[in-house]
């Protein structure tokens, strides 16, 4: 079905999960703001997305028709992300639904080796991030009037209720976000307005590409191995729950996370 014109605001939005539900989104009608850094971490070994990725995101994703605009924002700044709510309200009249998929990933050591620097990057944008999206933009989606079918998503991770070798700070992270959406579920009680997460095992992104970096693997294709279904997940997998969870007829599910991992957590 159709999303009839519905506005979201996704994070992380150059590449990997981020970019697929983008992708997805404005396949299923909606309009999207599409929220990036656009920049190197300094605290992090390895490159993030880019201006030149997000823009063709934005470009594949609308193609030509302004359903789609990019902003370039540290989804870790208050007034940045309040500013891109801004922007979802101005350009398209308000905003429906939220999907915070920003993410890094680091460690690689036990927690107490782990610099100072790529913990606090990981925390803050793992964690501090999805807060962040949830204070600012939540009150937008109770600006919509009632009956309103509004919907803050997060990406969690398998790593959340899973144990991972040298990824301590990280699935502490992700355990935050489940934590985090139950807590709001709780807290927009009656308002229309759901709180939900997805829980992806090895997706095929950047990130999974450092992660095999930091365990020593020659390919990322070896963490295929802990999945029942044989193979790494597509983005596109991921996404597509995305915009179910996003969807006007799934009212009912609210504080929940969605495990799309093939069977990794059998």
């Amino acid at each position: 079905m159709s999303a009839g014109g519905r506005v979201a605001l996704v994070t992380g939005a150059a590449r990997g999960i981020g970019a697929a539900t983008v992708r997805a989104l404005a396949a299923d009608g909606w309009r999207v703001v599409a929220v990036d850094r656009s920049a190197d971490d300094p605290r992090l070994p390895y490159p993030l997305g880019t201006t030149e990725e997000l823009h063709a995101v934005v470009r594949d994703a609308s193609d030509g028709q302004g359903t789609v605009v990019p902003v370039i924002a540290d989804t870790c700044d208050p007034g940045a992300m309040v500013a891109a709510v801004g922007q979802a309200e101005q350009r398209f009249g308000g905003l429906d639904a939220v999907v915070a998929a920003a993410g890094v990933v680091a460690g690689g050591v036990p927690l107490w080796e782990m610099p100072d620097a790529e913990l606090r990057a990981v925390l803050e944008v793992d964690l501090t991030g999805p807060v962040v999206a949830a204070r600012a933009a939540i009150p937008a989606l109770l600006r919509r009037p009632a009956p309103r079918q509004g919907r803050y998503l997060a990406v969690a991770s398998a790593a959340a209720t899973r144990g991972m070798p040298g990824l301590a700070a990280y699935g502490a992270a992700k355990a935050g976000v489940a934590g985090l959406v139950r807590g709001l579920a709780a807290d927009l009680a009656g308002t229309g307005i759901t709180a939900n997460a997805v829980s992806p095992g090895s997706t095929a992104t950047p990130a999974l590409d450092e992660s095999a970096r930091l365990y020593g693997l020659a390919s990322p294709e070896a963490f295929a191995d802990q999945h029942t279904v044989g193979r790494l997940l597509e983005p596109g997998e991921v996404a597509a729950a995305l915009v179910w969870l996003a969807g006007v007829g799934t009212g009912g599910i609210t504080g929940a996370v969605l495990p799309v991992d093939g069977g990794l957590a059998l």
